[in-house]
C-alpha cells in the first residue's frame, strides 16, 4: 500500500469532512463523526480525515499505482463541496507505511 497526508487549510473543515463522509456512506461502510472520519474503499484503498483548528487533516492509503488516482478524487470531491470557498489547496506528500 501507498500512502499520503495532505493538511487543507480551510475555516469549513468539519463541515466539509461530514458532507464527504455521508456521500460516500450511501456506497461504503463509513463511520465518522464532525471531527473524523474513517472512509474504506471498495478497491482496498483508505481515507481517515480529522478537523481540527481550521484544517483538515487527509491521510490516504491506496493499493500500489493507484494513490495519485485517489488523491485526485478525494480532492475533486472535496473542491465540489468548497465551491464558494474557492478551490482548496492539497499539498499531498509521502508517509512512512503504518
Amino acid at each position: 500500500m501507498d500512502r499520503s497526508r495532505s493538511e487543507v487549510a480551510t475555516p469549513n473543515a468539519s463541515r466539509y469532512l461530514v458532507q464527504l463522509s455521508r456521500h460516500w456512506s450511501h456506497r461504503f461502510d463509513v463511520r465518522f463523526d464532525e471531527t473524523a472520519s474513517h472512509i474504506p474503499f471498495d478497491s482496498g484503498a483508505v481515507c481517515r480525515l480529522e478537523a481540527r483548528d481550521g484544517r483538515l487533516l487527509i491521510d490516504l492509503e491506496a493499493p500500489e499505482g493507484e494513490l495519485e488516482r485517489m488523491q485526485g478524487v478525494v480532492a475533486d470531491h472535496l473542491n465540489r463541496f468548497a465551491f464558494r470557498e474557492g478551490e482548496l489547496a492539497f499539498d499531498w506528500r509521502g508517509a512512512d507505511p503504518a
